[in-house]
Order: structure tokens, then sequence, then C-alpha cells
């Protein structure tokens, strides 16, 4: 009997890809909270300026972004009992969480130390604890399955559990908020329950997988050790690896776009649409059918053969959908800028069940182009792109909204700051959505690795 390959085994349960799935839920249960509303927590009950906060963000991220590469080494360094990726996993999310709440504790006092908390904690928060972990989560669907149909659908999974979560939290936050008690002690006491959830989630998700034993490679080019390849020379194979760069730009366009959206999300609604209750049914409107496109993508994948047809497609099809958002928005027409958006949501939904698929094909073409296993190091650029991107994003909206003369404490906003707003929420999301469509259309690397199997293989029977 012929034996079957590993993309054609089945490795997971169903409650293992739940499992695993869920720990996006803890993910962006702070994520989530700290990218669409610590810009008005900060502005409008702190009474900190968006500019300066702006540039806070910025200067955070240059740090912030040489850290992951580091982290990713490190774990593909690490050999425990719980395996390679979950001991960073599990151990982080502490750090999330408890920088989670800090973030919405800052303390009375002078401005300048005020802008100086929140940068340590912003930064620690970032650039140590949610890189480490969020490396290990990415990682971990490589290391538990070999099988290609299975890491698309934990992809899938997992950013369903993303989405929900995505629609969750801008829904119920401002009614909780208020609940609370409103003002500071409101907002530190969601942030404690959110972050309190999030590690209660975060560990349930990481304990209930396991890591396969490590491969090995077979043919004519042996395996270089892990411990052996330097951190220089493990950046040097990222850099080289053209797939990974377009997956980083990927990233960084997705998370960039979505920081200023989930930023200005909240000003829009309550100072161009009038009502901030709005703003859960416009992220339901975005979120509810990409969780439809998440659901099929394993199946559309498997039909057409191949993640790029079904992304690269889709998001040329968003783009004529995009442009009727911006026209309906400009017309204020609610009913027909939800239409728009969910029509965009159902067309672009696949990319983000198929990203980790797509970097686990990125380290698969360096293992067997490279010899080398940088699982770890690979899977940086969902943290970096993540984290930059989303960093990027919350200091463009904050440097976007002063430019443009927002004033939290003003009763009424200048024309100005009104026309910036709208077109940070109408606009800016549509050309980094043009600029995510030609980048897909260099992430062949699924192609790439049949044509080295190929080649190979026909190496091996003459």
């Amino acid at each position: 009997m012929e034996e079957k390959r590993p993309e054609d085994k089945r490795y997971l349960k169903w409650y293992h890809k739940l499992a695993y799935g869920s720990g996006d839920l803890a993910c962006n249960l702070g994520y989530g909270l700290i990218g669409s509303f610590i810009m008005i927590y900060l502005t409008n009950t702190v009474g900190l300026n968006s500019a300066v906060i702006g540039m806070l963000m910025m200067a955070s991220k240059f740090l912030d972004g040489v850290t992951d590469i580091f982290f990713g080494s490190m774990m593909d360094r690490t050999h425990t009992r719980l395996g390679k990726a979950r001991p960073w996993m599990l151990y982080a999310q502490v750090g999330v969480s408890l920088c989670t709440f800090l973030l919405f504790c800052v303390p009375a006092g002078s401005a300048v130390m005020q802008y100086v908390y929140f940068f340590i904690v912003y930064t620690s928060l970032n650039a140590v604890f949610f890189t480490a972990n969020g490396i290990a989560y990415s990682a971990l669907s490589a290391l538990i399955t070999r099988s290609a149909n299975e890491r698309v659908q934990l992809g899938s999974i997992r950013f369903m559990f993303s989405l929900f979560t995505n629609i969750l939290v801008p829904s119920i936050t401002m009614g909780l908020v208020e609940g609370f008690g409103g003002g500071a002690a409101g907002w530190r006491t969601v942030a404690l329950v959110y972050a309190v959830l999030a590690l209660l989630i975060n560990s349930i998700s990481c304990l209930s997988v396991r890591e396969l034993p490590e491969e090995r490679k077979t043919g004519s080019t042996e395996t270089i050790p892990t411990e052996k390849i330097s951190l220089v020379q493990s950046a040097r194979y990222l850099l080289s690896n053209k797939y990974y760069l377009v997956i980083l730009g990927i990233y960084l366009c997705q998370y960039c776009g979505s920081g200023i959206t989930q930023g200005v999300g909240v000003y829009y609604m309550t100072y161009i649409m009038g009502n901030p209750a709005l703003l859960g049914l416009f992220s339901m409107a975005q979120m509810l059918p990409m969780i439809v496109a998440l659901s099929v993508t394993p199946i559309l994948v498997k039909k057409f053969g191949s993640m790029w047809k079904v992304n690269f497609y889709g998001f040329c099809l968003s783009l004529v959908f995009g442009l009727g958002f911006i026209g309906a928005a400009l017309a204020k027409n609610v009913t027909l800028m939800l239409a728009c958006m969910m029509l965009k949501g159902a067309c672009t939904g696949s990319i983000m069940g198929t990203l980790n698929a797509y970097v686990a094909e990125t380290s698969a073409y360096t293992f067997k182009t490279q010899g080398v296993h940088l699982d770890g190091t690979m899977f940086s650029c969902s943290s970096l792109g993540v984290k930059v991107g989303g960093g990027i994003g919350s200091a463009l909206c904050g440097l976007l909204l002063a430019a443009g003369g927002f004033d939290g404490l003003a009763a009424v906003q200048t024309d100005g700051a009104l026309r910036m707003i709208t077109f940070m929420y109408i606009v800016i999301p549509f050309l980094f959505q043009i600029l995510q469509t030609l980048l897909i259309s260099q992430l062949k690397v699924e192609q790439a690795n049949r044509d080295w199997d190929n080649a190979h293989s026909t190496e091996a029977k003459a």
C-alpha cells in the first residue's frame, strides 16, 4: 500500500482545530480593545494630544520591529517538554494581559509623565510580550500538522475567532465602560476583564494541542542544525526569500489599514454619522461576511487547487465594491455603505485564512532550497506585520487627526477635522487594498514548491 504523503494525512481532530483557533479570541480581546479604543481613551478621557500619541507609537514601532526576528530565532532554539512554540505562547500572555490592563490605567499627574508611562507600557506590550506570544501562536500552525489542507483550516478557524472578537469588542466596549461607571474607572475595569479572559483562553488554546517531532530532510542536501545559525544568518535567509518579503508587505498593508480604520472608526461614527453605536453595526457588516468566507476558504482552495487564485481574484473583485463604498459614504447612504462593506468582506476574507498557510509554504521553500528549519523566524513576519502595521496605522491615525485640527476636548469639531476623519475612514482603506492586490499577484510560493518537488523528483528518477 502506498504511504500517504504528509500533506494528505490527518494530524488533528476537530476539537484540536477549535482549541488552536480560540487563541485568536484571546489575542484580539486585548489587541482589539487597544486598536479601537486606546486613542479615544487617551484623547477624550486622559486629555492627551493625538499627535504626540501618534509620534510615540511610531517611535515605539522602530524599537518594536527589531525584536521579531530575535524572538523567532530564540523560539527556533527552544527545546522543552512543551515543545518549541508553546512555552513562548503560554508564558508571554501573562505580560500581554498585564500590559493591556496597565495601558488603561494612565495615572494622574503631569502630561509629560503620562506620555512616558504610555510609551513604556505600550512598547513593553508590543516589543516583548505580544511579539513572543504572537510569533509562537502563528508558528504553532506549522508545528502541530504537516498537512497543507489542515493549515488552511487552522488559518480559517483562527481568523473566524479573530473576526468574531473584532465584532464583539467594538459592539460592547462603550456600553461596558458606561456600565462600569464611565470615565477612567470604567476603562480600567473593562481592560481588567478583557485581560483576565485573554489569559484564560490563551492557556486553554496552548495546552490543548501538541507539537510534532521535528521533520528531517532527506536527499543530497544536509539539514543545517538551527543552533548553528546566527541571528544575522537567519535574517539573511529571510531577506533572500522574496515570498517572505511579499507576505510581510501584505501583513503591513492589512494591519496598517485596519489600524487606521479601527482607530478612526469611533470618531467617524460619533462626529460624521452622529451615532457612536453604529460602530458595532459597521464592524459586524465588515466581519460577518469574512467569517462566512473563511468557512468556505478550505473548500475553495481545494477546488481551485491554489490559494493564489482564490485570493487574487477575490481581491480584484473587492476593489469594485470598494469604489461603491466610497460613493455610498459620500452620499451618506448607510444601507448602501453596509451592503458594499459586506461584499468587500466576502471577497477578501480568504486572505486571513490562508496567510499562515502561505508562511508555512514559504518556510517549506526555505527548507527545500536551503536545508534550514526557520519556522519561528519565518513566522516573525506575522508578528512584525501585526505590530508594526497596526502601530503605524494607529500612529498615522493620531497624526492625521491632529493635522486635520481635531481637539478631543472641544464641543464642536472644525470642518477640516471632519473632512480628515471622512478621508481616513473611506479612502485610506481602499488605497491599502490596492497595494494588497498588487502584492498578492506576486505570491506564487505554492507553484514554486511544486516546481522544486517536480524537478528533484525527475533528478531522483534519472
